[in-house]
Order: structure tokens, then sequence, then C-alpha cells
């Protein structure tokens, strides 16, 4: 009986306890857009959109390159204005990260 309180506690707890994310995140489903920080806040036109995307598999495999880098050659950007970061993830087992750059 004891296992089986302590085995509780420790999924309890695995559930409540947060980790520090760059986005808000579901147990069962997230679809989040988040906005990151970028450019003077000045010029929000832009001429040129560029992504990058990783991915992920059942929490355990992640592959992929979603840096803001990245996001700038795929759209041949040189000077960035801002960026967009979007995460969507079923119940840990798919996940899709994806940057956004917006540019010329």
């Amino acid at each position: 009986m004891k296992k089986i309180k302590l085995l509780a506690v420790v999924v309890l707890a695995a559930f409540l306890g947060g980790c520090a994310t760059l986005a808000p995140v579901g147990m069962l489903y997230t679809k989040v857009n988040v906005p990151m920080q970028m450019g003077d806040g000045k010029d929000i036109t832009y001429s040129k959109v560029g992504q990058a995307s990783a991915n992920s598999y059942f929490s355990l495999i992640a592959t992929g390159d979603a840096s803001v880098d990245a996001a700038a050659k795929n759209g041949n950007i040189k000077t960035i204005k801002y960026v967009d970061y979007h995460v969507e993830n079923i119940l840990g087992v798919i996940g899709t990260y994806t940057t956004t750059v917006y540019g010329d």
C-alpha cells in the first residue's frame, strides 16, 4: 500500500509540477503562437517571410532546426523585423515547433 501511495504522489507531482517553457503547455493538446521580441519596433513593414521547424515524437526524440537563423536563411532575409514562434503538440506524442521570421 505504501508503494501505491508513493507512486500516486510521484505521478501527481509530475502532472502538477510545471517546467519553465517558452510557450503555454496543455497536458492533452497545445496549439499556441508566441511572439518573440526582435528589432526596434519602429518599422513593422516587411517584404519576406521565412520559416523553420523542428518536430518531436513521443517526447523522446526531437529533430529539426527551428532557429531564427534557419528561418531567416529559408526566407532569404538579411534584416529581421520580428519573429513569431508556433507550437502544436498532441499528448506529447507528436509536436511541431515552428519559428517564423519577418523581414527584408
